[in-house]
């Protein structure tokens, strides 16, 4: 089956950087899109930033500037490098991936990596 295993969280103070890493094992297609999502404690799963096959990336506005998504060549590796790190970006990341099927897609998690950022 599918897998997405994440990398690269930890603890770090705040304007240190992070490189988070998710590879997709086992899989034999491309995903349309590839993605991270953040969970802070007593909060709902949000969008951190997203990239698509074509190389399209979208980011949430809080992290605009310092926050990069980028693929490997095969699209089934994704990285979140996060740069200028504050206390508010503390949260479980969790990589996201996604194959559309003539207008329907299948969805895949990681099981989610933490990041902790210091004052």
């Amino acid at each position: 089956q599918v897998q997405l295993v994440e990398s690269g969280g930890g603890l770090v103070q705040a304007g240190q950087s992070l490189r988070l890493s998710c590879a997709a094992l086992k899989v034999r297609f491309s995903f349309n899109a590839m993605g991270w999502y953040l969970q802070a404690p007593g909060k709902q799963r949000e969008l951190v930033a997203t990239i698509t096959s074509d190389g399209t990336t979208h980011y949430s506005d809080s992290v605009k500037g310092r926050f990069t998504i980028s693929r490997d060549t095969a699209q089934n590796t994704v990285y979140l490098q996060m740069n200028s790190l504050k206390p508010e970006d503390t949260a479980v990341y969790y990589c996201n991936a996604r194959r559309n099927l003539y207008g329907n897609y299948v969805e895949y998690w990681g099981q989610g990596t933490q990041v902790t950022v210091s004052s």
